[in-house]
């Protein structure tokens, strides 16, 4: 195993930074989620503005409530699927923490994968609570590591793009 206090890369930057930024979206996401959950009941809503409310749903589905109704087997399969992503990402962090684009794209999407995970370990579904509409036409409700995974995924795409050939 190696010793990744000591493993800097050229720009200085070790993979604890990132893995660092991974836990600080681990608990914005589940402080989040607790606050919601003590402050409201299943299905309730609060109006926050004219196209946002705070509500409190589940999702024992994967995004947009794919599989929801699949019968509890997809609980399993998704917690594998985000702890082999997790390694994964683990190992491409390892490798590249010095690309700081790559790497924060990355430690972003290991939080949002880590914060849904736990939900899942602990009670079978996804807490989520932030809910944008536009007039009648909701988003599906979703949460921190939700928006942390999509933000991940855009400086991905934003870091594929950029990259000199």
């Amino acid at each position: 195993m190696p010793d990744y206090n000591a493993q800097h890369t050229r720009s200085g930057v070790s993979i604890v930074y990132w893995l660092s930024l991974s836990v600080v979206v681990v608990l914005i996401d589940q402080i989040t989620k607790l606050w919601v959950g003590h402050g409201f009941g299943y299905g309730e809503s609060k109006a926050v503005t004219d196209f946002f409310n705070l509500v409190l749903v589940y999702n024992s589905g994967a995004a947009f409530s794919f599989l929801s109704d699949a019968g509890g087997w997809q609980r399993w399969l998704l917690s594998a699927v985000a702890v082999a992503a997790s390694v994964w990402i683990i190992w491409l962090l390892s490798r590249h923490a010095h690309q700081r684009l790559f790497s924060c794209a990355l430690a972003l999407i290991l939080g949002g994968a880590l914060g849904n995970l736990v939900d899942r370990v602990m009670y079978g579904y996804v807490v989520d609570f932030l809910d944008f509409y536009w007039g009648a036409h909701h988003f599906p409700a979703f949460n921190v590591a939700d928006s942390a995974v999509s933000c991940g995924a855009a400086l991905l795409l934003w870091d594929g793009f950029t990259k000199k050939i």
